[in-house]
C-alpha cells in the first residue's frame, strides 16, 4: 500500500467552504511555550494539506530523529511510521478530515488533533511520538496545519495508538476517539526464529555463523532462509532483508 498516496486522497477531499486564518497564532509565542511545557524532546513543522507538502521544519527534527533537516520531506516523515501502525495513522486523518468537516467558522482553529505512533529514528531504532497539530489557515488553495511531535517514548508502553480532539477556548474535547477500521492492521508473517535470522542476515552473518549463534544446524538455516523468501515472494536474501526492514518485522 502506498501510505503517502492514500494520504493525499484523505486530504483531497477537504472542502473549499470556508476560508479563514488563526489570527491569534504566533510561531515565536509557540515555541516559547513549548519550551516550558513540552514533556519529551520535540520538532515542529507546519504542513500545507492542501498541497501535500512540509512548508518548514524546525532544526530540533535532527535532535529527535537523527535525520538531516535538509533531507525532510513529507513522503519521508509519513515513510517512518512503523508499520504496525500505518493502519491507524491512516483512520486517524479519515476520522480528522470527517471531524473537521462538520466544524463550523472560526471553531476549525479552536481544536487540536493529538494521536501517538512509532516512528524509525536513522539509527533504526523505534520510538514512540506523540503527534499533535492545528490548523493555523485555509483557503482555496492552502491548508496549513502546525505540528508537534514529541518523543513520549518513557511515558506510554503500551503500542495501541489512539487520537483525541482537544478542544480549546471552551470547545468540548473528545478522548480516545472511537474511528471506523478502514484499513487492516498488518500482520507479521515471519516466525521469532525467521526474524532473528534475517536480523543476523543484516548485520553480515553467513548461515554457519548463524547457526553458531542460535545452536542450531546449517541445514535448519538455509531451510528458514528458503522459507522467508517463498513468504515474501522475494527473489533473493537481500530482497528479504529490505522487506522485512520496511515493514519493521525485524
Amino acid at each position: 500500500m502506498d501510505v503517502y498516496k492514500e494520504l493525499r486522497k484523505i486530504w483531497d477531499a477537504i472542502s473549499t467552504d470556508y476560508e479563514g486564518k488563526n489570527a491569534t497564532f504566533d510561531i515565536r509565542v509557540h515555541k516559547k511555550l513549548l519550551d516550558i511545557f513540552q514533556v519529551g524532546d520535540y520538532f515542529y513543522y507546519i504542513v500545507n494539506v492542501r498541497k501535500s507538502v512540509l512548508e518548514m521544519v524546525s532544526h530540533e527534527m535532527e535532535l529527535v530523529l537523527g535525520y538531516p533537516q535538509e533531507t525532510i520531506t513529507l513522503d519521508f516523515l509519513v515513510g517512518l511510521i512503523h508499520p504496525d501502525d500505518l493502519p491507524f495513522f491512516l483512520n486517524f486523518e479519515v476520522a480528522v478530515g470527517k471531524f473537521m468537516a462538520a466544524l463550523s467558522g472560526e471553531r476549525l482553529f479552536k481544536y487540536k488533533v493529538q494521536y501517538d505512533f512509532r516512528a524509525k529514528k536513522a539509527n533504526g531504532e523505534y520510538i514512540k511520538i506523540l503527534h499533535q497539530y492545528v490548523v493555523i489557515q485555509k483557503d482555496i488553495d492552502n491548508v496549513l496545519t502546525f505540528a508537534v511531535d514529541t518523543d513520549i517514548t518513557n511515558l506510554k508502553k503500551e503500542h495501541k495508538p489512539a487520537l483525541s480532539f482537544i478542544g480549546m477556548d471552551g470547545e468540548p474535547s473528545y478522548l480516545n476517539v472511537d474511528v471506523d477500521n478502514v484499513f487492516k492492521p498488518t500482520k507479521h508473517i515471519f516466525t521469532k526464529r525467521e526474524r532473528e535470522i534475517v536480523k543476523a542476515l543484516a548485520s553480515g552473518m553467513s548461515s554457519v555463523e548463524i547457526a553458531e549463534t542460535l545452536s542450531i544446524s546449517r541445514h535448519t538455516v538455509d531451510s528458514h532462509r528458503k522459507n522467508m523468501i517463498k513468504k515474501t515472494e522475494a527473489k533473493s536474501t537481500n530482497e528479504v532483508i529490505q522487506i522485512a526492514f520496511n515493514n519493521g518485522w525485524v
